[in-house]
């Protein structure tokens, strides 16, 4: 059987041809990376429903991908103001998108975050964020300029689930974020940093099977392992 991958979509205005509207979706680079891999790319669109009750979205399938997205966490969910540079995202979506991670750590389900989506892991789990990198960075090397990623170095912490899943303990990521974990949720452990400045890059559970999540993109690297990593510990 066909190892089904659930991407949580963002809900945004965009405007194609002569019409601007409101539209659910990814980037089209999640959905190649779980094909390359063998899996079947649905998406997960915030529903209130499925927020308040996430087992039946979950049920649907085998792994789950939290992606991400140009807005970010709202900070009230970790008792912040809001920075004059946060623009939280909807709350349904926050919502939807917490409901869905307990649920899979109930359910055992291979999770993956990405960018935004490990911010959200950590936020679920009662974590924090740094709100503005750029404040407390003598140089942000994260974020370059608008619709492009910058490249830099990471190292992963040797026989983490991040080096096993990449296949490497130092890497080349992609990156654009202007955001970063700044206290680690209830039972999660940083096992990736960028070089250079330390930001947290990678964050995961050692009581759970596959709970990673990312700071960079690897659905943008064609090379990456990473959510084939996922696919196939869903397949297992």
């Amino acid at each position: 059987m066909t190892t089904t991958v659930g991407i949580t979509a963002s809900v945004e205005t965009m405007t194609s041809g002569g019409w601007t509207e409101r539209t659910a979706g990814v980037p089209f680079t999640y959905v190649r990376a779980v094909q390359r891999a063998g899996g079947r790319a649905v998406l997960l669109v915030p529903d209130p429903a499925d927020a308040a009750e996430p087992h039946g979205a979950l049920d649907l399938v085998d792994a789950l991908v939290v992606s991400g997205a140009a807005g970010d966490v709202d900070p009230a969910r970790y008792g912040q103001a809001s920075h004059p540079q946060t623009t939280p995202v909807e709350a349904p979506r926050d919502d939807y998108e917490v409901a869905l991670v307990h649920a899979a750590g109930d359910r055992g389900l291979p999770v993956l975050g990405i960018c935004r989506g490990m911010q959200l892991i950590n936020v679920a789990r009662g974590g924090t964020l740094e709100q503005h990198l750029a404040d407390v960075l003598e140089a942000d090397m994260h974020r370059g300029r608008p619709g492009t990623f910058t490249d830099h170095e990471v190292r992963l912490e040797p026989g983490s689930l991040a080096a096993r899943a990449v296949g490497a303990e130092d890497l080349t990521v992609k990156s654009y974020h202007h955001q970063g974990v700044q206290e680690l949720g209830e039972g999660l452990r940083a096992t990736g940093w960028a070089n250079g400045d330390g930001i947290v890059e990678a964050i995961e559970d050692p009581g759970r099977q596959f709970l990673l999540g990312v700071q960079w993109h690897p659905e943008e690297d064609e090379a990456s392992r990473l959510i084939a990593a996922l696919v196939e510990e869903a397949r297992r």
